[in-house]
């Protein structure tokens, strides 16, 4: 692969970008869905590949397109190493830039919120594993492996289902990132469409404590376009850039995280051969990612006791992070295949099925019991990420209390710090295709089990009933 291959294959990624936020601007149906650009361009790549476009071509009568379509082949094979590479850079920013919270305070503002998160994600394990077991495996021969998928792609999304491309195919089942992509995709769709379906619902019934009927976004913001009134500074400076660009800096910063993450992947492994790899292997298969976001979190306690003149701008962070998940999921989506999904529809269908409906089951019966105040601004968000990972999250909440009135955004962005290192991506995610390979599906799903029962039980009993639910929250 030459140098100018993967620099013209970076250059089309922009231009994609570039062309689905065009898209955006005009289409209204994006626009009532708030699809992001980058899922628009992830189409339009997808479209554009080997398994639509040289199909297409390969009909008309030439197999010019047939191994990259109109991106070529050189691109596809570029595009299909980056999510692995950029989803690190991702959860290496997760906690730089922001002050890291005790556990016992992070608690006490976000209790009822980290067990509601909780009983998605564990929940999503139960369900998919006894799916597996019950029908995918003896009906369709697939392997147990397929439970982890609902969570992987839900929680997850492309960028985990991406990152984790070599753990699917060391375990053989090289199918696995297609078709966690493939859920990736549905449960995004689905996140925004039924999350802005509920949110039409609530204002009619009264269930929402801030929005009402008339509290309609606008046209601008429909097409993902700041008003110019509203427009503030992406990112602050914090250094001259005569000394060093800003950018470069905390690019900097984040690739310390991502090589702190690489030497504990490392370490981890040489630990594990010369223990216990003969009986147990299970760091063999854990990806970088996760380790990458422990050495953020490394590197953020290091900041916080040595950087007394706080260069480090977290919205510079987010910045880069931004851009990383956008070119992720375009080439993610890019080199999805479309044959993989179509051969399995049927145990994909289930899937998709089985977690929407446990999903959206969490948020109409248990949100409302389970979070003592402002339910359903609080319990949207976490719906949002159960089906669409954090981002669509955040983009129904914005919808349901657009004026931040209600704690569901501080109570959602503490609970993230402790939900987090485990689910959407977390230790929990990248462990879970290892645990399954060494010890079965069964410890697996009992362990879920166990979790999903204390996450109910302490929602339900305990955060549920610490003070009077608004009377709207009745009502369920």
């Amino acid at each position: 692969m030459s140098p100018e291959a993967i620099g013209f294959a970076l250059l089309l990624i922009g231009v994609v970008l570039l062309v689905a936020k065009l898209i955006r601007v005009r289409w209204k149906l994006a626009q009532r869905l708030f699809l992001p650009s980058s899922i628009i361009g992830g189409g339009i790549a997808l479209l554009l590949g080997p398994d639509v476009f040289g199909r297409i071509a390969a009909a008309l009568g030439t197999d010019r397109f047939t191994e990259g379509g109109l991106w070529g082949s050189g691109v596809m094979e570029v595009w299909s190493a980056l999510p692995g590479l950029l989803i690190s850079l991702v959860f290496a920013g997760l906690f730089l830039g922001q002050r890291i919270p005790n556990v016992r305070e992070a608690g006490r503002l976000a209790g009822p919120q980290i067990t509601l998160g909780f009983a998605f994600g564990t929940g999503q394990y139960v369900v998919g594993l006894l799916l597996a077991l019950l029908v995918l495996g003896p009906v369709f021969g697939l392997p147990p492996l397929t439970g982890a998928l609902i969570e992987i792609g839900f929680e997850g999304g492309h960028g985990t289902a991406a990152g984790l491309n070599e753990t699917f195919e060391q375990a053989g089942f090289p199918e696995g990132e297609d078709l966690a992509l493939g859920m990736a995709t549905i449960g995004l769709l689905t996140g925004i469409i039924a999350g802005i379906v509920l949110i039409n619902w609530g204002v009619r019934t009264g269930r929402t404590a801030e929005l009402s009927a008339s509290a309609t976004p606008s046209v601008t913001e429909r097409m993902g376009v700041v008003e110019r009134e509203n427009r503030t500074a992406a990112a602050t400076l914090t250094v001259h850039p005569s000394s060093i660009e800003p950018l470069a800096l905390h690019f900097g910063l984040l690739a310390i995280a991502v090589i702190i993450g690489q030497l504990l992947l490392w370490g981890l492994q040489a630990l594990e051969a010369a223990l216990w790899a003969d009986t147990i292997e299970l760091f063999e298969y854990v990806p970088l990612f996760p380790l990458a976001m422990i050495g953020g979190i490394v590197m953020q306690i290091v900041i916080d006791r040595v950087d007394r003149l706080q260069v480090v701008d977290r919205q510079m962070i987010e910045r880069i992070q931004g851009f990383s998940l956008d070119a992720l999921i375009i080439s993610a989506l890019g080199t999805l295949s479309l044959q993989v999904l179509a051969a399995n529809f049927v145990p994909f269908l289930l899937l998709a099925l089985v977690g929407v409906t446990y999903c959206i089951a969490v948020f109409l019966f248990l949100a409302p019991r389970m979070l003592p105040d402002y339910w359903f601004e609080r319990g949207i968000g976490d719906l949002g990420q159960s089906l669409g990972v954090t981002a669509t999250g955040l983009i129904l909440m914005r919808v349901a209390d657009p004026e931040l009135r209600t704690p569901a955004y501080p109570a959602f962005g503490y609970k993230q710090l402790i939900f987090e290192p485990f689910f959407g991506g977390g230790l929990v995610t990248a462990a879970a295709i290892p645990l399954i390979l060494q010890f079965g599906p069964v410890p697996l799903l009992v362990v879920m089990a166990v979790l999903l029962a204390a996450s109910l039980l302490l929602g339900l009993l305990y955060f549920g009933r610490r003070r009077p639910a608004p009377a709207a929250d009745s009502r369920t």
